[in-house]
């Protein structure tokens, strides 16, 4: 589906792309294709597509696939394919906010999620820390970001980009840069460049398994924690946010190997969740 015909289908379906929810469409169906063949489906698969849009994407997946389950949270578009009937008829069709949507029942019936998104990027954020909250519950998700979203997640310890979103991801997923998208493939156009990033959560990859096992919630605290002071120093950071007294807390980083006046962007992914498992003794040993 092309630009043009884009404009004409939202036209005369009396909607237009609304910028509340972030809506993008991808109009080239080339890329959707692409996008499609790299998520590696089989005719097995049931798949969850995030944003249906305008069906771009929809169609080479149901193409790939068993099924289609089209989470949309926009009713106007919901409406166009029903009247339409312009989807495939694997396709099944859910008006739902992905956000709120229940993955856990999700995967109960369909096992673990296999996940293909054009993701507004209003929701990039929130939906990266949903895929990683219900990280047992999901197989892969091969997510459209903005480029400068998406470099956050594959980031290097020391670089600007490294921060809470890459350590939590790399505690439970591996991610794979897939495809570059730039702007002249959306209607309407964004003003940043796009990728595509693959996410594989199960079965585990091999860093996050040797990982070991840790208290997920709390890692959260520590990594949001030590990454939302940056400047200060890991010790400081803890402190402030309530993890524990500074004799504890230099305790817990002397016993990870971390220096009190270490920063959150040299620490490895390993580096924190043995700081994690020590500050979870030292706070059993206050009880």
């Amino acid at each position: 589906m092309f630009y043009q015909k884009s404009k004409t289908v939202l036209r005369q379906g009396g909607l237009a792309a609304s910028k509340k929810l972030g809506q993008n469409f991808l109009v080239h169906r080339h890329t959707a294709e692409r996008i499609a063949d790299l998520a590696g489906l089989d005719k097995e698969d049931t798949v969850i597509e995030v944003g249906v849009g305008l069906g771009a994407l929809t169609v080479p997946l149901a193409e790939a696939a068993r099924q289609v389950i089209g989470v949309e949270a926009d009713s106007g578009l919901i409406r166009l394919h029903e009247e339409q009937q312009d989807l495939p008829a694997n396709v099944r069709l859910l008006h739902q906010d992905v956000l709120t949507a229940d993955f856990s029942a999700l995967a109960a019936e369909h096992g673990p999620l296999k996940i293909v998104a054009n993701l507004p990027y209003s929701i990039s954020s929130p939906f990266l820390f949903k895929l990683i909250d219900c990280c047992h519950q999901v197989s892969f998700a091969v997510l459209m970001l903005q480029k400068e979203f998406a470099r956050r997640l594959i980031a290097r310890p020391g670089t600007k980009e490294y921060g809470a979103p890459t350590v939590l991801l790399a505690a439970c997923a591996a991610a794979e840069p897939l495809l570059e998208v730039g702007p002249e493939e959306f209607h309407p156009r964004p003003k940043v460049d796009s990728l595509v990033l693959r996410l594989t959560f199960q079965p585990v990859p091999e860093r996050a398994r040797q990982l070991g096992d840790f208290d997920r919630p709390l890692l959260k605290r520590v990594v949001s924690a030590a990454f939302g002071q940056r400047r200060k120093t890991l010790l400081n950071s803890l402190n402030a946010a309530g993890l524990g007294g500074k004799a504890e807390l230099a305790a817990a980083l002397a016993a990870a190997g971390l220096a009190p006046s270490e920063r959150a962007e040299r620490l490895t992914v390993e580096d924190f969740t043995r700081l994690t498992r020590q500050i979870g003794k030292k706070n059993e040993q206050l009880i």
